[in-house]
């Protein structure tokens, strides 16, 4: 796998639990993907048209802005790039995480918690964003996989 790195963003903790369990498992790197502005419990109610979180994926352009930066993105092969499902894609904020970088020469493998749909769109327009990178479609990490199913799942999703 060469040197890796699991990357996420979690608005409620799920997806965070979820990327250091597989950073572990795996003996990569972590780095949270954390809003400069922290989203409230009010700007994630996707019922309300007028939250953050639905303004900003009603709105292709949306690049909310990120605190920290990866300290050597040139490091690393593999980066596992983890995040809730948002409208059926990945939120705004991984599409500002993958323009920030140059990811050519990378395998990305994009994996996602919901609470009921896949990962919808996200690896094609994740590859759209990262030219010369390879985006896989690894899937979701719902439930409390083990240290061993998701050493496992990183390999079968690289083809390992």
């Amino acid at each position: 796998m060469g040197k890796t790195l699991v990357a996420y963003f979690s608005a409620s903790g799920t997806t965070g639990k979820v990327a250091k369990n597989l950073a572990s498992a795996i003996g990569a790197d972590l780095f949270q993907i954390e809003p400069e502005q922290p989203y409230s419990r009010a700007d994630l109610n996707w019922n309300d048209k007028r939250s953050r979180s639905s303004i900003e994926m009603n709105d292709e352009s949306a690049r909310p802005a990120i605190a920290g930066r990866v300290a050597d993105m040139g490091a690393y092969d593999t980066v596992f790039v983890g995040f809730p499902v948002w409208w059926y894609v990945e939120p705004r904020i991984i599409d500002a995480f993958l323009e920030a970088y140059d990811f050519s020469g990378k395998t990305i493998v994009a994996f996602a918690t919901s609470g009921g749909s896949g990962l919808g769109r996200a690896p094609q327009r994740m590859q759209a964003l990262t030219p010369g990178a390879t985006v896989v479609a690894g899937g979701l990490l719902n439930g409390r996989p083990s240290q061993v199913e998701l050493a496992d799942w990183a390999k079968a999703a690289l083809g390992a």
